[in-house]
């Protein structure tokens, strides 16, 4: 199990709007611009490596793409290559991390110096929510997707453990950008899930729009 004090200052960023990862939990992505292939190269050849995914935060007014202040790093635990030197990668959430500062230098992706203070909690094991009413739960997702006409593999959602069955859908429900990084700054499983189901909610009502999964 991982320290803080093994985790590095600074990480390669891969900065993606509405791409969600979080600790414990797994996020595929699909690596082809050749500004990304080489930070895959770079990170693989780290002990840790790492890739920090950030969500973009545009400024008005502002030069440049700017980048939220949290994101969630994860280790590269699977990855293949396609026969046009495409790669399709898994990233495993390690820690949330708070970017300090963006370091200039040769690489063509974006590098941050990264602090993981507060964040300890996300090194351990899985987090409890005692309060989770599971059964009112699996009901409003139910008549969610039912009102978006989806379908889901239920016998895997009822098997999964409180901590995957949240995070798992966190990262895979179609919110906002914005909402996407409420879910991921929540400060426990159980604020998390609280944002989830208001988020669910409010879509239910007809406060967003578009398909369900990425």
């Amino acid at each position: 199990m991982l320290k803080a004090a093994d985790l590095p200052d600074t990480i390669p960023i891969f900065p993606l709007p509405g791409a969600l990862l979080l600790p414990r939990s797994r996020l595929p992505l699909h690596i082809f611009e050749p500004r990304y292939l080489q930070m895959l190269d770079d990170a693989l050849k780290t002990p840790e490596r790492f890739i920090g995914m950030v969500q973009p935060n545009e400024v008005p007014g502002r030069s440049g793409p700017g980048l939220q202040m949290i994101g969630c790093a994860g280790r590269l635990t699977q990855f293949s290559e396609t026969e046009d030197n495409r790669y399709l990668i898994t990233l495993t959430g390690i820690s949330r991390f708070r970017v300090q500062s963006e370091v200039s230098g040769f690489t063509p992706y974006r590098r941050c110096e990264v602090t993981w203070d507060g964040f300890g909690r996300d090194l351990g094991n899985a987090e409890v929510d005692g309060s989770f009413d599971r059964e009112m739960f699996l009901n409003l997702l139910g008549r969610y997707f039912e009102a978006r006409s989806l379908s889901a593999d239920w016998e895997t959602l009822k098997d999964a453990d409180n901590e995957l069955l949240i995070n798992s859908l966190s990262m895979m429900l179609d919110f906002e950008p914005e909402d996407k990084q409420a879910l991921l700054e929540a400060p426990s499983l159980s604020t998390r899930r609280e944002t989830l189901v208001t988020l669910i909610e409010f879509a239910m009502r007809g406060g967003a729009e578009g398909e369900v999964m990425q």
